[in-house]
C-alpha cells in the first residue's frame, strides 16, 4: 500500500504507482503550506512595524513627561492660591 510522503513528493516528483488522488493531495498540502508561508512573512512584517510604531511612541510620551515635568517647575509657586485679583491682570492702560 502507498503511503503518502510529503518530502519526498517535492524533490521527486509523483512515483509512478502512486495513485493520481495521492498527487492532488500532495499538490494542494503544498499550496497551502505555501500559502501559509506567505502569511507567516507578512506577519512579521506588520509585527516589525507595530513594534516600530509603538517604539516611537514610548519615545514621544517620554519627551512630553519630561516637558510637562520642565512645566510644572517654571509655574509660579503661588498658582495653587487661588483667589486671584483680576484688577490685577488688567493691562496698565486701564
Amino acid at each position: 500500500m502507498w503511503t503518502r510522503s510529503v518530502k519526498v513528493w517535492h524533490a521527486l516528483g509523483r512515483p509512478s504507482d502512486a495513485p493520481m488522488s495521492d498527487v492532488n493531495d500532495t499538490a494542494n498540502i503544498l499550496q497551502r503550506l505555501e500559502s501559509l508561508e506567505i502569511k507567516a512573512s507578512f506577519t512579521e512584517d506588520l509585527l516589525d512595524q507595530l513594534n516600530m510604531t509603538i517604539y516611537q511612541q514610548q519615545q514621544l510620551i517620554d519627551r512630553l513627561t519630561h516637558e510637562v515635568i520642565q512645566l510644572r517647575q517654571q509655574a509660579p509657586e503661588g498658582g495653587s492660591n487661588g483667589s486671584r485679583n483680576l484688577r490685577d491682570e488688567l493691562p496698565p492702560h486701564y
